[in-house]
């Protein structure tokens, strides 16, 4: 009885551990973000065991059923369609429920868009605060507007279809001149990481264009 979360690459198939597949391999249900996607991921390593789909439009309606599983002394593996479960994913409720009703759980170490972004930045990150997806209306004024003073270096996730937008919003709220870094399609074949000031990347994607997985990583306030 125990649920294991599990890191899925979030790009190159390559980047999983021995470990993680082991689990993957061992588990009695796999639970996934979307099926079809996790899918490639086990089929490359020939990984066959039952799968079911876990996300955050049926993350309530299923919980009890799963949880009802786990007591029943089923192991499971939670994983989603890249990265951690959890970091912007589904997984906070169920672990939660689990450790209330006492159920064992354990997450694997393994790939987060957010880190290998924040490295190779350049950006100072010995503090820094993760900020997920901005809202896209109600609470956005209000989260620039306490962040425009954060000295912490800020961890964003967003769209290909927003990220000029957020661009020219953090222009507004922080200046032209603060230093950020986009990192786009992480461990893919066509990986971008565009560095400068909020202005010059914003007026390099808003001509180029934007495609991709993106994590923005903008510099704290001097």
């Amino acid at each position: 009885m125990k649920l294991y979360l599990v890191p899925s690459p979030i790009g190159n198939l390559a980047d999983i551990t021995y470990r993680a597949v082991k689990v993957l391999e061992d588990a009695a249900l796999i639970l996934a973000e979307d099926t079809r996607t996790s899918g490639f991921l086990l089929k490359h390593y020939n990984i066959n065991k039952p799968i079911t789909p876990y996300h955050q439009h049926n993350e309530h309606k299923v919980l009890q059923h799963l949880l009802q599983q786990l007591q029943g002394g089923k192991t499971m593996a939670l994983i989603t369609d890249a990265g951690t479960p959890g970091v912007s994913d589904p997984g906070f409720l169920l672990v939660r429920e689990c450790i209330r009703t006492g159920i064992p759980v354990e997450c694997l170490p393994g790939a987060t868009a957010f880190v290998p972004a924040l490295v190779n930045s350049g950006i100072p990150m010995n503090r820094f605060s993760f900020e997920g997806f901005p809202p896209l209306k109600k609470g956005r004024h209000t989260l620039f507007t306490q962040l425009a003073t954060d000295e912490r270096t800020l961890v964003f996730y967003e769209s290909p279809m927003r990220l000029v937008r957020t661009l020219a919003d953090l222009i507004t709220y922080f200046g032209p001149e603060r230093q950020c870094c986009v990192s786009r399609e992480l461990t893919k074949m066509f990986e971008e990481n565009k560095r400068g000031t909020l202005q010059e990347v914003h007026d390099y994607f808003a001509e180029k264009g934007v495609k991709g997985e993106i994590v923005l990583i903008v510099e704290g306030k001097s």
